[in-house]
């Protein structure tokens, strides 16, 4: 490997490293206090958030502009379909798998089946941690909707300074001063 591949692959790694930590203390530090449920719903909050970071964060600024458009599409409307869903329903394995095959139906018909995946895992995940909290159900496609946000602004950030610190550390081309 190359010295500038080496380098790029560091800076990368340890951007997305520290992206990561930034969106699980926001989340589980600064945003839990304003409405935590639990300690373990501030932690699934905070997983949710780095997991939104790294769905966002690619090589490239515009890619991570694009996974930051598919993501927040695929969470909109998992949120609307469970939050609906939460709030005339308890949980069910039926229930779950209708929001899943409305939610693709949906996706499909505007030309958008790319975010099917991501919309089917959100729709689960929140689903099923509103099984375990059944009280205050619907309340979990709202918290998660602002971790994925969180997430998305924290992962889109930091692939505009990867951005910027590879344009400052890129090598001139020859002939070329900085």
């Amino acid at each position: 490997m190359n010295r500038s591949a080496l380098l790029s692959a560091v800076l990368h790694s340890v951007i997305l490293a520290i992206a990561c930590l930034i969106s699980f203390l926001l989340t589980t530090r600064v945003l839990a206090p304003v409405h935590a449920l639990s300690k373990a719903d501030d932690y699934l909050g905070g997983m949710w958030s780095v997991i939104s970071t790294i769905f966002v964060y690619r090589v490239g600024y515009h890619e991570s502009h694009a996974a930051a458009l598919s993501r927040t599409v695929a969470t909109l409307l998992s949120f609307v379909l469970c939050l609906v869903y939460l709030l005339l329903f308890p949980f069910s394995p039926l229930g779950l798998a209708v929001v899943i095959g409305v939610g693709t139906l949906v996706l499909w018909l505007t030309g958008r089946a790319g975010e099917v995946v991501t919309t089917g895992i959100t729709s689960t995940v929140v689903l099923v941690v509103a099984a375990l909290s059944p009280q205050r159900a619907w309340e979990q496609p709202i918290l998660r909707l602002v971790d994925t946000a969180v997430g998305i602004a924290v992962g889109i950030a930091a692939a505009w300074i990867t951005a910027r610190l590879a344009l400052l550390y890129a090598p001139s081309p020859p002939g070329r001063q900085r």
